[in-house]
């Protein structure tokens, strides 16, 4: 450190700007304040630019389509529960400073919502930050150099936040690669570039739509098939498998559904027409970059915003996408160009697409305190005396994850397909980190084995437990500890003191749970770690 540095202490630092660890910082501050009377001095750091918008994906890469928990309606229905049961009481907050209705979340809102509640933090923010080295005493994390102006800020409890775990892969702690606890490293989740219509309205897609359903569905009409056998890359199976796509198990055509503030799109039918246009056989590993069945958010003024164009990648591009402050390469922007076009064509006047990706995945911390499997995600996970509230995902992964059913072959593993979603308590040791005691890593890249990552990367499961850490780290000030000794029951009563602790109501399917321990054993490796 040169003499002339610049150094800060505060109490806590929370490096990167998605919600979850924006939540904690909150969570932190008031809990803090209730205990001592007194504000803590936090800090949000990050690599994006403030002014482009706090709030990490949501809110730069404009991911509006919000994924809500999923609650099997018995269970709704045994504990009085809403549609997307109880979520935690810092997320519904957002939620509500937000103006979220059910689903779709404007970014702008979402911006002025969370550097509101940073400011009632009392939160410092610092954007535009990049690594130049970390400050240990032991394995203790004391302070983070930034390569700007030799500033160099010091804290007694540390958060990230970030989806590669960019502080806690600095600060040592070993980490793998896409999903090396699957032994795949280099096997991934496509990112997505999220896109902004206006003018196009729903009514008018939804047309155009049905008339590409019927149109591709009757092997009749000759053009249309010519269409949809470009978009299949000429494999007359595949142009099969699309026209089959067009209609459900009654035969009725898969229209969209369209909901209060959201659309979904069930069919192959917009994508298909889109990669004919473009001449590009709509599979992802073969193309690049495919046009998926679209998740769209609804926000006034027309505006419509697509969680639709997904870009290939393997675990190292990934890392490279997530330490380049998850900017869209050449390639993105230009394929972006293709589709202003296409948008165009069907009547959109504007199409503009987000200024950073959603990273949906970037690999895994391996020095977890309790890393949480999927069969512990079926079994439940956290008992409900230690629960800090309940989250409901299918163990799914758009895209698919490359590689896994070849190795689940050679290894005898059986089938790969685990159809019961698990509804599971949370909790946070997860999130705590062996190697680094004061550090709690809240994201995708927490301490997830095997198939959790597919439920575990969603924010609103992240928020709850962002939440967590945030009143671990006013509890660890408070009596002089480091995060990595809280236990969730110290949380839990906190909540349950302050009234803030949702409903617990997980649920352990037990026989699924053992046939996925099995299949996770089975494929676990020896992991490659990555620095």
């Amino acid at each position: 450190m040169t003499l002339n540095a610049t150094i800060r202490s505060y109490d806590i630092i929370c490096f990167g700007d998605e919600l979850p660890g924006i939540l904690a910082l909150v969570a932190a501050s008031r809990e803090y304040r209730r205990q001592t009377g007194k504000t803590p001095k936090t800090l949000l750091m990050f690599k994006g630019y403030s002014q482009q918008g706090v709030g990490g994906h949501l809110v730069r890469g404009q991911l509006a389509y919000l994924d809500r928990s999923h609650v099997p309606q018995e269970v709704r229905q045994e504990y009085n529960l809403p549609l997307f049961g109880d979520p935690s009481s810092l997320y519904k907050e957002f939620l509500q400073r937000s103006g979220v209705v059910q689903i779709a979340l404007d970014p702008k809102r979402a911006d002025a919502a969370l550097r509101l509640m940073l400011s009632e933090a009392g939160a410092d923010i610092v954007s535009r930050v990049e690594i130049q080295s970390v400050l240990k005493q032991g394995n203790t994390l004391v302070g983070i150099q930034i390569t700007r102006n030799n500033e160099t800020y010091l804290a007694k409890q540390f958060i990230d936040c970030t989806v590669n775990a960019e502080l806690a892969q600095r600060a040592g702690v070993l980490k793998v690669r896409g999903f090396g606890t699957l032994g795949l490293p280099q096997s991934e989740l496509p990112v997505t570039l999220v896109f902004e219509t206006t003018g196009l309205s729903i009514t008018a897609l939804r047309q155009v739509e049905e008339a590409y359903l019927r149109r591709f569905s009757n092997p009749y009409d000759a053009e249309a098939q010519n269409y949809l056998a470009i978009a299949a890359g000429w494999d007359p199976k595949l142009s099969d498998r699309f026209r089959q796509d067009m209609t459900d198990n009654l035969g009725r055509l898969k229209t969209m559904y369209v909901g209060q503030d959201f659309i979904d799109i069930r069919s192959r039918a917009l994508s298909i027409a889109y990669h004919s246009f473009r001449g590009t056989k709509h599979m992802l590993h073969d193309s690049g970059t495919i046009l998926d069945a679209a998740n769209i958010a609804v926000l006034p003024g027309g505006r419509l915003l697509w969680n639709a164009l997904l870009f290939h990648v393997n675990g190292t591009e990934a890392e490279m996408l997530a330490q380049g402050a998850c900017k869209p390469t050449p390639f993105m922007l230009q394929e972006m160009g293709f589709i202003e076009t296409w948008f165009k064509s069907l009547g959109a006047k504007t199409v503009k697409p987000a200024i950073e990706l959603y990273v949906r995945h970037a690999g895994n911390v391996l020095e977890a305190k309790a890393p949480l499997s999927g069969a512990k995600m079926l079994a439940g996970a956290v008992p409900p005396d230690q629960a800090l509230g309940t989250f409901g995902y299918h163990l799914d992964v758009r895209g698919g994850i490359e590689g896994l059913g070849p190795r689940a072959v050679e290894l005898g593993a059986g089938s790969i397909n685990f159809p019961v979603a698990p509804l599971f308590n949370i909790g946070i040791q997860h999130a705590l980190v062996q190697s680094v005691p004061n550090l709690a890593v809240v994201s995708p890249a927490s301490g997830f084995d095997g198939y959790a990552c597919a439920a575990g990367r969603i924010v609103e499961f992240n928020a709850g437990v962002g939440q967590g850490v945030g009143i671990a780290a006013s509890l660890a000030l408070c009596t002089g500890r480091n995060l990595f000794q809280i236990s969730n029951k110290e949380i839990q009563q906190v909540l349950r003191v302050t009234r803030q602790l949702p409903k617990i109501y997980g649920r352990a399917h037990t026989a699924e749970a053992l046939r996925l321990q099995t299949f996770e054993l089975a494929l676990l490796p020896v992991p490659v770690v990555t620095a």
